[in-house]
């Protein structure tokens, strides 16, 4: 089976990055993190795609074009939080190359980020850092873009399944992003009760792999739960997921530790796959 063969919502507080600064009421997050990407691992992948919210761009999609990814973190809002971390992945210029082709193809304005000094921003970093410690499989980071609106975001992700399944690859999405995002000083905070509602309708949905019941509504419910980014990296993942669909899949979702707060956030790790493959999982 080749394609997008998995989806997952994954966080990446910056607070997961560091043990001896991961607040009590985070653990749920770092644990479920750890125990997505074993089972993400053990369905042998050949490549992560991540969408991180972190990775900002104005008007193009981009998708990382470097044999390999080998740098040092900080992030840029938070240095007292991550200082400095090392990273060290392949790199999958053909399929990055690809995926970049496919969507000019469809008039989804694009281009290579080719940089020889471009530097992941920690909201891709972190959660690779626990799905995948050691670097075994190739990452092909993209941003999430002001100009999209959730349409575009839509056809962007449909674009990556495409993709795969012509090159041979199988490829796990991953959305790196808060689900609800209006932030307040002290981390502590959970967002409101109705932003709370509204996050924990929107998992239940995907757990049910009711893609299109979560597309009819997620205007709505991007705006009521101030989603991170205007919900565009969830967007590009349901693109993703509704390509799943299309194609026959049957789609559930697994969540993977509880959902946590961060400054206001709600955060959770939710794999969203073909039910035959999450049979697969134990």
């Amino acid at each position: 089976m080749s394609g997008v063969i998995a989806a997952a919502v994954v966080a990446h507080v910056p607070t997961l990055s560091r043990a001896e600064i991961t607040p009590e009421f985070q653990h749920t997050l770092v644990e479920g993190e750890l125990k997505l990407g074993r089972d993400l691992r053990s369905l042998a992948p050949d490549v992560w795609v991540i969408a991180s919210t972190h990775w900002v761009s104005t008007f193009n999609w981009f998708a990382t074009c470097q044999p390999r990814h080998e740098g040092t973190c900080v992030a840029d809002e938070a240095p007292d939080l991550i200082p400095g971390m090392a990273y060290r992945y392949r790199g999958d210029r053909d399929f990055a190359v690809a995926v970049v082709d496919e969507w000019k193809s469809r008039e989804i304005p694009a281009a290579r980020n080719e940089s020889l000094h471009y530097q992941w921003d920690y909201g891709t970093l972190v959660p690779l850092s626990l799905l995948d410690p050691e670097g075994d499989v190739a990452v092909i980071a993209v941003p999430v873009v002001l100009m999209a609106d959730h349409a575009e975001c839509l056809r962007a992700g449909a674009a990556i399944h495409v993709t795969a399944q012509r090159m041979g690859r199988r490829v796990v999405f991953l959305a790196s992003t808060a689900l609800s995002h209006a932030l307040v000083r002290g981390r502590q905070f959970l967002p409101t009760p109705q932003r709370v509602d509204a996050d924990q309708h929107l998992i239940s949905r995907l757990k049910r792999g009711a893609i299109d019941e979560v597309i009819a509504d997620f205007g709505n419910y991007s705006r009521l739960a101030v989603a991170e980014m205007g919900g565009r990296a969830l967007a590009t993942l349901l693109g993703v997921t509704k390509a799943l669909s299309d194609d026959g899949a049957r789609l559930e979702g697994r969540q993977y530790g509880s959902y946590a707060q961060s400054s206001g956030s709600g955060n959770a790790n939710l794999l969203i796959a073909a039910r035959d493959l999450l049979n697969q999982i134990h």
